[in-house]
């Protein structure tokens, strides 16, 4: 993984040294909260309703077990001892004391990391595949990418105050795992004829008020020009994007006002106008930073599969969790491991200290050291030897982290909702909880399966990308939820429609049970829910849900 060099180092210790003056002068009552608030979002410091919550980047949801440990020391020390995965693959802590937040930002520096850039109008945390170097359908490691657009994009002087915050995300697999179209830029890696990588690039993509997919603006950028393109991309939104209107702001806005097809022709008269050599991306430099993302040393030495089949049949658990939670690895006898945060019944995204500190220990003796997070709030070892599942599982297990439900239903994307949200407007924790606890009987019947949710209209739980999608919202001092059904996140994204009227609380989830018998009752085969939801319509979830009783 990419280590710090010496401006990385010094960049981060002055910023911790700011932001330790910053703080001294709040406490002093020398700078008002209006004042101080620009300084606080700028290091992922947010004040929600019961206290701050520090918001740490963990770019391209990468992480080495030495980070994950002092993760695991700062949720211990500072917070009420766990942290919370998020659907950027970064790391939220809800319990923290301003006083202390200058400590956690030098603790995290110790260990490389930091809080940089995860609020405010600018670049966001760039995402990527979660089994990037280990995908056996990847055409390059997307990684190499993500880090160079990581560091041209850190506080780049031009583009440091957009209109609105923007989120990038690339993938180079033919499985989209990163949920490219839902970002304001996504990047898919693509060859062209000649053999030469290059870019597709879609513009207009994101969730929200107005959810929306992105466009292709351009099909192939070769790589030598992805910068000047980016930054043509981001002065058409600088110059366009409006700043009267917070609901107006984000670049899809502008993509949908001006229309895909004029928005590239402006971002290609940009282009065309500037100085592309000026900051080509050099070939030498992506090697530099491609090495910094070498495989690990594999043992090639071949697995008793044998072994791994009689563990199966005398373990049911273990056979779920191979069945759910392992994916194909590129080299021969070594697997992609996914650990679910997503135990029935519990808070999905939540880890505790403990749990950080077994995953860390985990990955060092089983798993070269790497843990990635996922934007579905789970992690994963993406380099674990096949004759030493068991072993794994059987540990997992034993710490409340072997749940084997990865892409079926009780596998909920869930925002924390008005427990800890100063924006949410209702409640999506309980209903998470309630839901996987009913569904998780009849989940292996039902197949792969999303249910995402969040508690407000800013969709941080991605809902319109849920086969079924739960809305919190607010209406006379009630919580209800508006359900949406049909959205997808992958290859066929699709944003879900919305059924019909809001159902209250405690009715949610009955109404989803109604919603799945539905499905149950009129697949064909092993069609999936959107699938299902294009052939029949929602008249049949209609009447299901809102027929007179």
């Amino acid at each position: 993984m990419y280590r710090y060099d010496d401006f990385d180092h010094r960049f981060i210790d002055e910023r911790v040294a700011q932001y330790r003056d910053q703080v001294r002068r709040r406490l002093a009552g020398q700078l008002s909260e209006d004042e101080f608030r620009p300084l606080r979002l700028m290091n992922g410091l947010y004040l929600q309703l019961h206290a701050y919550m520090l918001r740490v980047a963990i770019p391209y949801g990468v992480l080495s077990s030495n980070q994950l440990r002092k993760l695991a020391q700062i949720g211990r020390r500072f917070d009420r001892g766990y942290g919370h995965f998020t659907t950027r693959q970064n790391i939220q802590f809800h319990w923290i004391k301003l006083e202390e937040t200058p400590d956690i930002l030098a603790e995290l520096a110790s260990v490389e990391m930091h809080a940089i850039q995860t609020s405010g109008n600018s670049f966001r945390n760039t995402t990527t595949d979660p089994f990037a170097g280990a995908a056996a359908d990847e055409i390059e490691d997307p990684r190499t990418y993500a880090e160079i657009i990581r560091q041209w994009s850190t506080l780049h002087p031009e583009f440091s105050f957009l209109p609105r915050k923007f989120k990038i995300a690339i993938s180079a697999a033919t499985e989209d795992r990163a949920a490219v179209k839902m970002h304001d830029l996504g990047l898919y890696l693509r060859r062209n004829e000649a053999g030469e990588i290059g870019f597709e690039v879609m513009v207009g993509g994101g969730l929200g008020r107005t959810p929306l997919l992105s466009h292709t603006i351009n099909p192939f950028v070769p790589r030598r020009h992805l910068f000047s393109y980016l930054e043509a991309v981001l002065r058409v939104y600088n110059q366009y994007g409006r700043r009267d209107n917070l609901y107006k702001s984000r670049i899809k806005i502008l993509v949908q006002s001006l229309g895909p097809k004029k928005f590239a022709e402006e971002v290609e008269a940009e282009w065309n106008a500037s100085d592309r050599e000026a900051v080509a991306l050099p070939d030498t430099y992506v090697r530099e930073i491609a090495a910094a993302f070498a495989p690990p040393n594999y043992d090639r030495s071949p697995t008793d599969e044998g072994a791994i089949t009689r563990d199966a049949a005398g373990n049911s658990g273990f056979a779920r969790w191979l069945k759910h939670n392992i994916a194909t690895h590129k080299v021969p006898d070594h697997a992609i491991v996914t650990i679910s945060l997503k135990p029935i019944g519990e808070t999905p995204g939540d880890c505790t200290s403990d749990q950080m500190d077994l995953i860390a220990a985990l990955a060092d003796e089983l798993g070269h050291g790497e843990i990635r997070v996922t934007y579905e709030q789970n992690l994963v070892l993406p380099h674990v030897r096949r004759d030493r599942l068991f072993t794994l599982w059987q540990k997992l297990d034993a710490a409340g982290l072997g749940s084997s439900n990865i892409g079926l239903i009780s596998d909920i994307i869930c925002c924390p909702g008005m427990d800890y949200c100063s924006l949410a407007t209702a409640r999506s924790i309980p209903v998470a909880q309630d839901l996987s606890r009913h569904l998780a009987a009849r989940e292996e019947a039902i197949g792969n399966f999303s249910i995402k949710i969040s508690g407000c209209i800013n969709a941080c739980g991605h809902h319109h990308l849920g086969n079924i999608g739960i809305l919190g919202v607010d209406k006379n001092g009630e919580e209800v939820y508006q359900i949406t059904l049909g959205g997808d996140a992958g290859n066929d994204a699709a944003i879900g429609a919305i059924l019909g009227p809001a159902v209250k609380s405690g009715e949610v989830t009955a109404s989803i049970d109604k919603l799945i018998d539905v499905y149950l009752d009129r697949r064909e085969g092993s069609e999936r829910f959107p699938e299902t939801y294009r052939r029949i319509g929602a008249k049949p979830f209609k009447d299901a849900l809102y027929a007179p009783r």
